[in-house]
């Protein structure tokens, strides 16, 4: 598989979003992969001329729980459709006072408490160390805050997520040690997710929409249900809005990646090419086919 020069851009959507407006020639596919079923079809259509593969990753009508979500299958259906840039959109609670109900977080770091996922594709037979140093494409956090800008939206760059197992919410206790190791939210969905995304050579960002303040802050328990899912559909709202505006915005990048994601195999694989298993490599045909061609 050729370096792409022309974007193809993925969506990730979360809770609440289920649907891109403005988006022409919509069709939904079912996109095989080797490593399991994806959440659901694939929704493949354009804005403004720009090609669009939207997957929600709960499922139409939010069927998945976040411990089941096949990530593996998700990320590899999204490379095998052409996706370059994925732009993954997820419901989170706030873990500071100065980020409330209804600011989005583009952020740029991880912590992954999460321990019931396949985290990689490669396993026995095939070994691939990535980097996760920085772990987002900032050329992608620079087009979202600009089109969150432009809607208005109240937008924080930069920030850790905490990603939890769930699907539990947090114990107080938990709550609090989460806070003081200085992460900014919490959500249950972008591990392995953005892990996955880096070795299959995606560009990755991160759009986090708090709904709510975790468990930590004293007004927690005055907080219904009615009002978390006013502020979840609110941001549903808003981030139709944002992936219309930064879509165009994406859509004008042509050629490699500046932030080099599209090479982050070059130094990866580790087994020797006697040592490698062909059936893996088969499976491993969309995700690194790049490099173990050489």
């Amino acid at each position: 598989m050729s370096t792409p020069t022309t974007p193809v851009i993925g969506i990730l959507g979360g809770s609440g979003l289920y649907q891109i407006d403005g988006l022409k020639d919509v069709t939904w596919k079912k996109v095989s992969s080797p490593f399991g079923e994806p959440s659901d079809e694939l929704c493949f259509g354009t804005l403004d001329g720009v090609r669009v593969v939207f997957l929600p990753r709960h499922g139409r009508g939010h069927r998945v729980s976040p411990s089941e979500i096949n990530y593996r299958a998700n990320i590899d259906a999204l490379k095998r459709s052409g996706v370059t840039d994925l732009l993954s959109l997820s419901a989170v609670g706030s873990l500071r006072e100065d980020l409330p109900p209804g600011t989005f977080v583009v952020t740029d770091q991880f912590i992954d408490r999460t321990f019931a996922r396949e985290k990689s594709f490669f396993t026995t037979g095939m070994v691939a160390h990535v980097s996760m140093a920085k772990p987002v494409c900032g050329r992608l956090g620079d087009a979202l805050v600009a089109a969150c800008e432009g809607l208005g939206v109240n937008v924080k760059r930069g920030g850790t997520y905490l990603v939890m197992e769930g699907p539990q919410f947090s114990s107080l206790a938990e709550s609090r040690m989460y806070r003081s190791w200085g992460c900014d939210v919490i959500g249950m969905t972008n591990m392995p997710e953005a892990k996955l995304a880096r070795e299959s050579e995606i560009c990755y960002a991160t759009v986090a929409m708090v709904t709510d303040f975790d468990c930590w802050h004293p007004d927690h328990d005055a907080v219904t249900v009615d009002q978390v899912i006013a502020v979840l559909l609110g941001n549903a709202g808003k981030a139709r809005g944002l992936v219309k505006n930064v879509v165009p915005l994406l859509g004008a990048h042509t050629g490699p990646c500046n932030k080099g994601c599209q090479n982050a195999l070059d130094h990866a694989l580790i087994t020797s090419p006697e040592a490698r298993d062909p059936a893996l490599l088969e499976k491993l045909s969309a995700v690194a086919g790049r490099v173990l061609r050489k």
